[in-house]
């Protein structure tokens, strides 16, 4: 069965957006052993793409800085939250608030590559000027089947023994701004349609329905893990009302056996009363027969009401032998509907306890490492401040080259490192080592120590980090054999 096209765009959590998509170690141990959609040894197909012409991968730096071009271009603060607007007439009416980042969702197959996805984003930038700013495809994410796939699922396979239906799709991370004017860029319902067109065409795929056509809305990950939860416990009840029609057949089958039992032994009675009477009609005649008859015709009288009481008498052991077989029936069926009933009642409450103590488990999980990572930033926040305070008292180039930072960021019309202040930011960064990574350290301590010793806001935050990371890379360096600035 071929792969149908499918993109889903939303506003991007700038917050959550980049654990999921990375994979971070804390978002694999937060949600510890519910791993109900990802398996982490198909992870390592997972693939990334970062713009590099944005240079801050952070998101929620970005973020910051649209913010910033909001209102430097359109000379207001840009409106994030939902608004209402009442018109003329006295009609209020709701205005949703601006998404300049957002995210898409874009089904793909087992053999996409990040260069189609790329080639993907690049024609949406050149059509509709959203830029991507990350792309991330995830091959490990699916849902575990309760059995074998049908026979048209080729895409399921088995991972140690249970079989698992992949779920293939890429992120993409669109900047949604027109940059020039400050404004949000305005796409309709026809171009998302020809967005979804694209596509099928440029990753070779079925053209999947529209939200317009199917008339159904687009699930998000959690709630879809949910449907499926609800599907089986819709399964579970069905089940239970298989289990109650069973039990309604067994009562119903002992009801027929003993309705029957009771009709057997009203017969049995009747019979029993007939051969009352004809013993005491043999009685009878025997004694006038032989005053009338004499004993000839008492014999031949006296014959015949024997044969037909031992006939009756006959047809009532069958009657007791049937009614026997019946108790019998009766006695089994109960134990059977006993047996059912019990084993009911006990998978029920094995359920409900089974799904309480996981509500519990994932509680006290949840607190215990909130609790955990509470206390860690507490005390790396303290050790930053100790050594940054060490450091500053005793250390004269961390102190320049910290002041230098400061310096550089509160100024709003200089834009990047003096000669002179580059000289102290490396000397600083030779003090911790002589290689890269202790650069790259050292320049991450320099910008906290500047921004908790500076109380810097967030677009001189972003000035500084930026700036300093230039630096450690050494982008200032060529720009001095070369002659021109750096590119911002």
């Amino acid at each position: 069965m071929a792969t149908k096209s499918s993109i889903h765009i939303k506003s991007c959590n700038v917050k959550s957006s980049g654990a999921h998509n990375r994979r971070t170690a804390e978002y694999m141990r937060n949600i510890g052993e519910s791993k109900i959609y990802i398996v982490p040894e198909l992870s390592a197909d997972n693939e990334q793409w970062i713009n590099q012409e944005f240079g801050n991968p952070d998101l929620q730096a970005h973020y910051d800085h649209i913010k910033q071009m909001v209102k430097e271009k359109t000379g207001r603060a840009m409106q994030e939250k939902e608004r209402k607007r009442k018109s003329k007439s006295g009609k209020i009416t709701k205005v949703a608030g601006c998404s300049p980042i957002r995210e898409g969702v874009l089904l793909i197959r087992p053999d996409t590559t990040l260069a189609d996805v790329r080639k993907f984003g690049e024609e949406c930038q050149q059509r509709w000027g959203i830029t991507p700013l990350q792309i991330f495809l995830h091959k490990d994410e699916g849902h575990w089947l309760g059995g074998q796939p049908e026979a048209e699922d080729k895409e399921s396979f088995q991972i140690n023994g249970k079989w698992f239906k992949p779920n293939y799709h890429a992120h993409i991370v669109f900047d949604w701004m027109d940059h020039d004017t400050g404004k949000s860029r305005k796409l309709n319902d026809e171009d998302m349609t020809e967005m979804q067109t694209l596509a099928a065409d440029l990753l070779s795929m079925t053209r999947g329905k529209s939200k317009a056509e199917t008339g159904k809305e687009h699930l998000e990950r959690n709630d879809f893990i949910i449907e499926k939860q609800k599907k089986e416990m819709n399964r579970l009840n069905a089940t239970r009302l298989y289990r109650e029609y069973q039990l309604e057949q067994a009562n119903q089958k002992m009801q027929e056996a003993e309705s029957a039992t009771n009709s057997f032994i009203e017969q049995a009675h009747q019979k029993q009363q007939q051969s009352e009477e004809l013993d005491k009609a043999i009685s009878e005649k025997r004694s006038k027969l032989n005053k009338e008859k004499g004993s000839e015709l008492l014999s031949a009288a006296v014959g015949w009401a024997t044969g037909k009481s031992k006939a009756l008498k006959g047809e009532i052991e069958d009657l007791r032998d049937e009614i026997s077989t019946h108790e019998e029936t009766i006695e089994r069926l109960q134990g059977k509907i006993q047996t059912m009933q019990s084993d009911h009642q006990r998978e029920l409450m094995k359920l409900d306890g089974k799904h309480q103590a996981e509500l519990n488990r994932k509680e006290a999980e949840h607190t215990q490492e909130t609790t955990r990572l509470k206390n860690r930033i507490a005390w790396q926040n303290h050790l930053i401040g100790c050594l940054s305070f060490l450091l500053l008292k005793t250390s004269d180039i961390f102190r320049k080259a910290v002041n230098g930072i400061i310096r550089l960021a509160k100024d709003y019309y200089k834009p990047r490192f003096d000669t002179e202040q580059v000289s102290d930011i490396k000397d600083a960064l030779n003090l911790f080592g002589d290689d890269r990574q202790s650069h790259r350290a050292a320049g991450d301590f320099l910008y906290l120590t500047a921004k908790q010793k500076g109380d810097l806001d967030s677009r001189e935050q972003i000035k500084a980090k930026q700036e300093v990371d230039n630096v450690v890379d050494g982008h200032y360096d060529y720009q001095q054999k070369r002659g021109f600035s750096i590119r911002r």
